[in-house]
């Protein structure tokens, strides 16, 4: 059942902050309703990849989500939601400030109708402020957090994310909002309004750039696949042609790897017993661990970084992934019955709880294919339902 059973989210966002934190929650025992337009639908479906018509994407995104139609634009569809909402715990959306209220379905609605509702409203830029109003999207925030300017090579330009990497962080971090709220609810039976900007919670990832700032006046430059705070710390190139990931976090790590590629009288130099002194000397120790690397196979390198307990990792892409042996035991791409595509892996649930799991129940059905279960809650007979879908209001 999972840690989450009994609690009835409706998902009413669209790409893929809100939909994503929706989907975590079904994934751990929520009820996720997931609220489309009749016509366009979550634009997630036809996102990426497809097979035979049908979204690759979706079917991870809309997983273990009841999915119904509802034009919350026009009198009838508003209050069809408001039916819903009154019987949620959650409600997560992404409609631009002010969108709702001239529905008629601003907090102040939904909460006349249920006091307890905890509503979760993700945005590019949060719902004040000059840019409150501008259409946001993860790029952007990836943009606008410092997160590019310090991305990519010295001297070239900044680099994006191939993926959506600023709407997955704002995801989970809507998670985490929605589950404080929860507790506040249940102790007090009052519900609130979270209001997350995906803007912001990269800038939190960014670590100490705003306090060196604000202290020192320093703004970090683009350093490629080396760090400030500690060396070696790069990406090398082993004989056969692979990528390795070396990293040197810890002091101990750090002396492991140096007496390991056969330089250990650099461990006595007073520089070297911090990282940000080893970082000053990137240039010697990655030409040590290079030098090293390059002479030997992949299989030989992260067999001998094992042996001296130093932090190795292949650089992997997603054939890799699916081939690992720790992936494998850990299932983390796990296989599922989809009834379009017969069996489809994706990525599991997120983690592994002892006593209440998570699971995937479904992959991401079709447009309205729970309009009849979810619509019959609220007492509306199927002429009703026939209907309003011809009306084009479901």
């Amino acid at each position: 059942m999972g840690p989450l059973a009994g609690v009835v989210v409706l998902d009413l966002a669209t790409l893929f902050a809100g939909p994503l934190a929706a989907t975590v929650l079904g994934d751990y025992g929520a009820e996720v309703i997931k609220v489309e337009h009749p016509v366009r639908g979550d634009p997630a479906r036809t996102h990426g990849p497809a097979k035979d018509g049908h979204g690759l994407w979706w079917k991870m995104l809309g997983r273990n989500k009841k999915t119904i139609t509802c034009d919350l634009g026009v009198p009838e569809g508003a209050e069809l939601l408001l039916g819903l909402a009154a019987r949620a715990d959650v409600l997560i959306e992404n409609f631009r400030p002010g969108t709702l209220e001239r529905w008629g379905l601003g907090p102040d609605d939904l909460h006349a109708v249920n006091p307890r509702l905890v509503i979760a409203r993700v945005t590019g830029f949060g719902q004040f402020g000059p840019y409150a109003r501008r259409p946001g999207f993860g790029t952007l925030a990836e943009a606008m957090s410092g997160f590019a300017a310090v991305t990519g090579e010295p001297g070239g330009p900044p680099t994006l994310p191939p993926f959506g990497l600023a709407d997955g962080v704002a995801a989970l971090t809507c998670v985490g909002a929605v589950l404080m709220a929860l507790r506040h609810a249940e102790r007090t039976g009052d519900g609130q309004v979270v209001d997350l900007a995906i803007i912001e919670p990269l800038v939190t990832l960014l670590g100490p750039q705003p306090q060196a700032y604000d202290q020192l006046g320093t703004v970090p430059e683009r350093t490629g696949n080396r760090s400030v705070n500690n060396a070696p710390r790069n990406v090398y190139r082993t004989r056969d042609g692979r990528w390795l990931a070396v990293s040197t976090s810890a002091q101990a790590v750090a002396e492991r790897v140096l007496r390991l590629v056969g330089h250990p009288e650099v461990i006595g130099e007073e520089w070297f017993a911090t990282g940000s002194g080893r970082a000053r000397h990137a240039d010697l120790l990655d030409g040590y661990v290079s030098a090293w690397i390059a002479e030997r196979d992949a299989a030989a390198v992260v067999r001998a970084f094992e042996e001296a307990q130093a932090a190795v990792a292949p650089v992997y892409d997603v054939r890799d992934v699916f081939d690992d042996p720790q992936y494998r035991a850990l299932d983390t791409v796990t296989e599922v019955d989809d009834p379009d595509l017969g069996p489809l892996r994706m990525q599991n649930v997120l983690f592994r709880m002892s006593e209440t799991p998570g699971e995937i129940r479904s992959t991401g059905a079709a447009r309205g294919a729970h309009n009849a279960e979810v619509y019959g809650r609220l007492g509306l007979p199927p002429g009703d339902l026939d209907r309003l879908h011809e009306k084009g209001v479901i």
